[in-house]
């Protein structure tokens, strides 16, 4: 009997537990987002929409990599992760931990890529002249998955190069400094590469070999659950900006100054950076070319590409549980 009520108190303490931290996750939440990488929602997040549309506090805090966010999120630090790479996306999930896609964030392929020092002289029809070469990759990222893709689409084998793990400002620097021969990243840091060297493939190229790149906003299975009316509301604010982004005209070009900010950037890079970005409306993200199907079939390839590299130890059968509609479903009904 003692046995009995002590586990009965125990369980009633539990859920009083759970109780107030539902209240605190409903009270305050905390988003990860990316400098340096400019997107519409920055524009909601400078003049306090989403905190009005929400009714709580929300803590901005930015990130280097997506698998940081990926760190974050599993220690319960942050509940929703703007941009993330599908590539640690996919790193996260084919390790077990329990996060899901629930909007399509940006598609990029012109803003995601690898540099070759400019006085190497190698381009696309010598790039098995990379053999032998030291490169700075962020480990685990979509400009990881784009290295690897373009490696093997021109036949490089992978254990003739020094890989070195660097965020992307750091291979910037090391590229600038010529204390390695190829960079890749994305953002303000792919554009500081290019003052240094050039990209083996453009970005039409990459989506003609198949290799797409594009960013989630992710949250743990459990927000999702638990705080599915607050997410919603999230989305529907990111996905207004969208709109009054992709509408362009006068009210675009007034987010311009707000965004560049934000993003720690001037105005005339944060244009050329908007310009690469593509920013799928809620229906198009619903539809069979992104979270209908095409998105899970890709991170299946991603993770493939992975395991063949070593980069992780197994993928998952399928990624379809990994992707979850209803916040965004609920928010297209707002």
């Amino acid at each position: 009997m003692k046995s009995k009520i002590t586990l009965g108190c125990t369980a009633a303490v539990m859920a009083l537990m759970a109780s107030l931290n539902a209240a605190k996750a409903a009270d305050e939440i905390t988003v990860a987002y990316f400098l340096e990488w400019p997107m519409p929602f920055q524009y909601a997040k400078v003049t306090g929409a989403y905190e009005e549309a929400m009714g709580v506090k929300i803590n901005w805090v930015s990130f280097d990599t997506g698998t940081a966010m990926s760190a974050a999120m599993a220690s319960g630090d942050v509940q929703i992760s703007v941009s993330q790479g599908v590539p640690p996306f996919v790193v996260a999930t084919s390790a077990g931990q329990d996060i899901q896609i629930v909007d399509v964030a940006v598609s990029y392929s012109e803003n995601d890529n690898c540099v070759v020092r400019t006085d190497l002289e190698i381009d696309k029809n010598s790039a098995g002249e990379l053999a032998g070469k030291k490169v700075a990759v962020p480990l685990g990222t979509a400009a990881h998955y784009g290295f690897l893709s373009q490696m093997a689409h021109f036949g490089v084998d992978l254990a003739s190069l020094e890989i070195v793990d660097m965020a992307p400002a750091e291979g910037a620097a090391a590229l600038a400094q010529g204390s390695i021969d190829m960079a890749c990243g994305w953002g303000g840091a792919l554009r500081r590469m290019k003052e240094s060297g050039n990209i083996l493939l453009t970005g039409a190229e990459k989506e003609a070999l198949g290799i797409l790149v594009f960013d989630a906003t992710t949250a743990p299975a459990n927000f999702i659950a638990e705080e599915g009316e607050l997410l919603a509301k999230f989305l529907k604010v990111t996905a207004d900006a969208n709109t009054v982004w992709n509408a362009g005209g006068a009210a675009a070009e007034a987010m311009i100054p707000v965004i560049a900010k934000d993003a720690g950037m001037d105005e005339e890079a944060t244009a050329q950076t908007l310009a690469t970005f593509a920013f799928p409306s809620i229906d198009e993200q619903l539809g069979s070319a992104w979270l209908g199907g095409t998105a899970q079939t890709f991170m299946k390839g991603v993770a493939d590409v992975f395991v063949n590299a070593g980069s992780i130890d197994g993928a998952l059968e399928t990624y379809a549980p990994t992707v979850n509609t209803s916040a965004l479903e609920a928010a297209s009904a707002m």
